[in-house]
């Protein structure tokens, strides 16, 4: 039994979930939308590009759930999955994960978006392990805005999977990991095979040199 890990956004998703509730939450009249907007657009590029501050844009995805009731950002995110993650999910990303499952591998999905955004769909995917951002709660189960770990974003990615392989008595022997983004090659460069999915040009360029496998599921 190998771990068969999966990048989310672009690579099971034929989209960006974290763009998408940014989105979302202008469209719902949520947040200020010309400003949030225009943040959330240029966050979305420097992601791209490689240049992301990911303290900064942490700050910034998690303010919404920091300023609104949880029972409303729960409702919300009901609807955002049914109506903007649903249609994105990738049929070939389902029948991945379910080959995998058939072979008996553990199915792990690991991203920089926060669990807040990424729980259900993971769980829509039948994936039982999460690693994600982790939104910070008070005492009383509301979100402070505040990161409750090490991000789970380039070498985060790695920190984050070498805890929970501990805590859960595994290793990476045969382990794969599929993502489409240069920012994922700390974790890409760990594993045992690493796969390049839909890649963008820069890992494009890295695979193709390295002989990785690359691979669609468009």
């Amino acid at each position: 039994m190998a771990l068969a890990i999966f990048d989310l956004d672009n690579t099971l998703l034929g989209g960006d979930s974290d763009y998408l509730w940014g989105g979302f939450l202008v469209a719902e009249g949520i947040v200020d939308g010309d400003s949030y907007a225009r943040a959330n657009e240029r966050f979305y590029r420097e992601y791209r590009d490689g240049t992301l501050d990911i303290d900064e844009f942490l700050r910034f995805a998690l303010r919404p759930l920091r300023d609104h009731p949880r029972a409303l950002l729960e409702s919300l995110r009901e609807r955002f999955v049914a109506e903007l993650i649903e249609p994105i999910m990738l049929p070939a990303a389902r029948d991945l994960i379910e080959s995998h499952r058939a072979a008996g591998d553990t199915l792990l999905i690991i991203t920089a978006t926060n669990a807040f955004v990424t729980a259900p769909i993971a769980a829509r995917f039948g994936i039982p392990h999460l690693l994600a951002t982790l939104p910070a709660e008070d005492d009383e189960g509301n979100y402070t805005g505040e990161v409750a770990s090490v991000p789970t974003f380039q070498q985060g990615k790695v920190i984050r999977l070498e805890q929970w392989l501990a805590e859960q008595r595994l290793d990476l022997t045969g382990s794969r990991f599929y993502s489409d983004s240069h920012n994922d090659l700390p974790l890409l460069e760990r594993v045992d095979h690493p796969v390049a999915v839909d890649p963008d040009p820069r890992l494009r360029a890295i695979a193709e040199a390295r002989g990785w496998p690359v691979i669609s599921l468009r």
